[in-house]
């Protein structure tokens, strides 16, 4: 009699495809898990950023609402002719005069195009010259209220020629 005839009968065996079913299922969960927080944390950024992310989060949610309670929206065209142009209005649509108002033109990845924006107003929207090549940019507006409020915001937008 051999050996073989005398175990037990186990069960069903693990086979290549048992442990390769193990590990996309578990990888898949893994990947699921982090593109959804991914997902949640770019979709939920306000879009303001901090130089001291310690000493900035003591006040950032004062600073957050108070912002909000703004009701600003901002929004920008890039005509073709050189120019950008910001709109910047509240909940009504109607076109805000803030304070003080500074905007930043610059690429996520680098700091050598940045370009100082010399805003105007025309036609209750901001306009000034710029030089866009292709690609992704951000637009970094920072300003203040006629109340004092601090406004913080950014634009990221694609240009193609």
């Amino acid at each position: 009699m051999s050996a073989e005839a005398n175990m037990p009968d186990t069960g069903p065996k693990l086979t290549g495809w048992h442990v390769l079913a193990i590990f996309v299922t578990g990888f898949g969960i893994i990947i699921g898990v982090n593109v959804f927080m991914a997902w949640n944390a770019v979709s939920t950024f306000p879009g303001m950023e901090v130089s001291s992310s310690y000493a900035d989060s003591q006040t950032f949610d004062e600073r957050r609402y108070a912002q909000e309670a703004l009701g600003w929206n901002a929004s920008i065209e890039i005509p073709g002719d050189g120019t950008l142009v910001l709109h910047l209005v509240d909940d009504a649509g109607a076109p805000v005069a803030p304070a003080e108002l500074t905007a930043l033109l610059t690429r996520p990845t680098n700091q050598t195009e940045d370009q100082v924006l010399v805003l105007q107003r025309v036609n209750g929207a901001f306009v000034a010259p710029v030089t866009l090549g292709n690609g992704l940019w951000r637009l970094r507006l920072t300003g203040a209220a006629r109340d004092g409020t601090d406004y913080r915001h950014n634009i990221t937008f694609r240009h193609f020629d």
